[in-house]
């Protein structure tokens, strides 16, 4: 399995701490925040992994990453997003570096206090489809502004809806993605959003409606450092305080 690292976007809504560089390379706890991500691949066995990025400080990462090898990666290579064209497009640069594997996909800016390992496992046992990683959210407010799925009875996913105005579940669908080779095949298929954007909801429901989506429920803290600054600072007060990628919740 491969890994696919997603650390592109303006960070506007991180502005002016983004005016100089790029959201990912802001510091969380005592290090630049994609490299939680990049840590949390390698505690889930995922040696080989790309990081697409664009704009104009993309080469920062080379310089503070270099091969991966002090990261416990055997592999680090990169990919530029010419323009911010959705997330589902940056995935898409993946296609060549997948080679036909599977990928576990992480948005850079996501923390979790627990690794991903158990998810990327079960996933392992799966022979086709995809599998979400979900967190539960108390506040109604908040899961407005996320993606979020709706469940029937049996707790299968019926379909995942973005910001909605009456959330159908109180869980979101974090920024962690494992999907089969055939997403490369669904991503060009793909009709750009009212924001000129290929949007990864749209290549969950693709999952959904196949019948193919898995999912789990993750233990410990969650959170988007990416999607305000008061988000930023309660995600960098919790890694000071209580660290990131622990081994498991038990």
């Amino acid at each position: 399995m491969k890994g696919v690292l997603l650390a592109g976007g303006t960070g506007s809504r991180l502005f002016p701490l983004t005016r100089i560089t790029n959201k990912h390379l802001l510091p969380i706890g005592d290090r630049p925040m994609v490299s939680y991500a990049i840590e949390n691949l390698a505690a889930a066995g995922i040696t080989e992994v790309m990081v697409v990025t664009g704009g104009t400080h993309a080469g920062e990462f080379l310089r503070l990453l270099s091969n991966g090898r002090e990261h416990g990666l055997d592999l680090l290579t990169y990919g530029y997003q010419e323009r911010p064209g959705g997330i589902a497009e940056a995935l898409g640069l993946a296609a060549h570096f997948a080679d036909g594997e599977p990928v576990c996909v992480m948005l850079a800016d996501n923390i979790f206090e627990y690794t991903i390992a158990p998810s990327v496992a079960a996933f392992a046992e799966q022979e086709v489809g995809a599998r979400l990683l979900f967190a539960e959210i108390a506040q109604l407010e908040h899961l407005r502004h996320l993606g979020v799925p709706e469940l029937d009875q049996s707790g299968r996913v019926t379909r995942i809806i973005e910001k909605p105005a009456d959330p159908p579940s109180k869980y979101c669908v974090t920024g962690a993605y494992l999907y089969d080779p055939s997403v490369f095949e669904i991503i060009p298929t793909l009709v750009p959003s009212e924001r000129g954007e290929l949007e990864i909801t749209d290549v969950n429901n693709h999952y959904v409606a196949a019948g193919q989506m898995s999912y789990d429920v993750i233990e410990g803290f969650w959170g988007d450092a990416g999607e305000s600054i008061d988000a930023y600072y309660a995600v960098n007060d919790f890694v000071r305080h209580n660290g990131a990628n622990h081994p498991t919740a038990s």
